[in-house]
């Protein structure tokens, strides 16, 4: 599931290897793909979240990151020169927040062989490789053809269903003080899912920006699977998209994928009907 830069490094140019840089930033839609075209890992082509891992966002109806259209994203799949049986390697600039999304879309389309660069492009830098301007040329490929399993989410009428079911966790992947209520800088309202567990993607990483080990992971994730308390764990955030960190993580560490919600809270909130929680409880 993980790949290390050197690992990485060994396996440029072969044609089974497809490289997808990931970068993007909130705050500056445009920042990914400027930052590919000023540097990438040779051979990478770029995925933006908004327009090709995510479906156009109906006002007052879905989350800021909907899930693509199937037909396009397989489309974008065969754009990039990927098929069924490639190895994908995802990167962005070092969590994994946005190579996790990928790999969660691939994981849901039944694509096999999905890793993400550990560290991203600050460790491949720190490991000494070098960046290529050259924009990637993807091979030819016939159209990639797969069935979504969407027995890996829940919509959000489901997880509403859920809320106070003992036998499921909900885990929230922002940040303490987004999931108390206390700040909210970018959806219109604050607080949580009620019921929810406050769980920070960044807590999956050490200091130095690389997946913990795999047991310290299992341990973080080991009460929400505890025998006799969950049987069944959903993960959110505010798009759906470092929720996917939390279920790489958690999946990582050997436990069974947990279910996402992707429309997550900013779709959550469109409905004023659906309960909102503040605090740490």
């Amino acid at each position: 599931m993980l790949i290390s830069p050197a690992s990485l490094h060994s396996h440029l140019g072969d044609a089974k290897y497809r490289i997808i840089d990931c970068r993007f930033a909130l705050n500056d839609p445009e920042y990914g793909r400027l930052a590919y075209l000023q540097g990438h890992i040779p051979g990478a082509v770029y995925a933006d979240l908004n327009k090709d891992l995510s479906a156009p966002v109906i006002p007052g109806k879905t989350g800021r990151h909907p899930l693509p259209e199937v037909h396009k994203f397989l489309g974008w799949l065969q754009q990039a020169g990927i098929t069924s049986e490639d190895t994908v390697v995802a990167y962005d600039d070092g969590p994994g927040a946005y190579a996790s999304r990928l790999w969660w879309l691939l994981k849901w389309l039944g694509h096999d062989d999905v890793r993400i660069l550990d560290g991203g492009l600050k460790a491949w830098r720190a490991a000494g490789y070098d960046l290529s301007t050259e924009p990637a040329a993807p091979k030819q490929v016939d159209a990639y053809e797969a069935t979504p399993d969407d027995r890996l989410l829940v919509t959000a009428e489901e997880l509403h269903s859920k809320l106070n079911d003992a036998s499921v966790n909900i885990l929230d992947a922002r940040a303490a003080p987004r999931f108390a209520g206390e700040m909210e800088p970018i959806d219109p309202v604050a607080g949580h899912i009620p019921n929810a567990i406050c769980a920070p993607f960044e807590e999956n990483l050490t200091p130095e920006g690389v997946f913990k080990p795999e047991e310290e992971l299992r341990r973080r994730f080991a009460n929400y699977y505890a025998h006799g308390k969950a049987w069944e764990v959903i993960c959110y955030c505010g798009s759906g998209v470092t929720a996917c960190h939390n279920i790489f993580s958690a999946h990582l560490a050997g436990y069974p994928m947990p279910k996402l919600y992707p429309g997550s809270w900013s779709e959550w909130i469109t409905d004023p009907n659906r309960p909102i929680a503040v605090g740490n409880e």
